[in-house]
């Protein structure tokens, strides 16, 4: 049984949907961020860096944090989702540690200034934006011969997918992205996606382009 500490945000989501993807049992422990609650002694014992999410695999007596991580171990528990061969890992770590480290915090960035600070900051605001519709571009040249990320669906494909979700709050036009657009309706309509979604919040829904 996996025990999965996690809120509703890009983060969260993607171990919500990785688990209901490949079928491993788990339980939500919901840590509100708006309370503070991510610094609570007892959560920070199984995550360190005070984030969301968080796991603890009660069958191995292991813990895991960061969110790319547990896509990885996650991927190895259940022999899904993450190749074993050394090639195809490669790809697939090339793109999950670019969503890690390039998509996922100048996208974060992007909301910060766009959506919740409108106005105040117009120079971060154009740099941001002008940003986020740059990897937009890295990702839609990359899906331009390819159904999914790194060929067949994988963790690259959840790790990525919830934060697309978030286009309006970048400012973006899905339109001006076709490959993109393509891609984000396939992995939308994944039932494992549409429930993992909804994990910790049950109201929450997909947005559409």
């Amino acid at each position: 049984m996996i025990d999965l500490y996690t809120w509703s945000t890009p983060n969260g989501r993607k171990i919500s949907i990785a688990l209901e993807e490949m079928g491993l049992p788990y339980d939500v422990h919901p840590v509100n961020i708006g309370k503070d609650e991510q610094f609570a002694p007892a959560f920070v014992k199984i995550s360190p860096n005070n984030k969301i999410p968080a796991i603890i695999d009660s069958d191995a007596g292991q813990s895991v944090f960061e969110s790319g991580a547990i896509l990885m171990y996650l991927g190895d528990k259940a022999g899904k989702l993450y190749p074993s061969e050394a090639k195809a890992r490669i790809r697939i770590h090339e793109w999950l540690m670019w969503q890690m480290s390039a998509l996922g915090p100048f996208l974060g960035r992007a909301h910060y200034f766009l959506k919740y600070n409108e106005g105040k900051a117009p120079f971060a605001e154009e740099w941001f934006s002008a940003e986020a519709k740059r990897l937009y571009g890295v990702l839609d040249r990359l899906l331009i011969d390819r159904e999914f990320m790194c060929g067949d669906y994988s963790i690259v494909d959840i790790a990525t997918f919830p934060w697309i979700a978030r286009f309006e709050w970048q400012r973006i036009d899905l339109g001006k992205f076709p490959n993109v657009a393509r891609w984000y309706r396939i992995v939308a309509a994944r039932p494992g996606v549409i429930k993992g979604y909804k994990v910790p919040d049950a109201k929450a829904e997909i947005p559409q382009p």
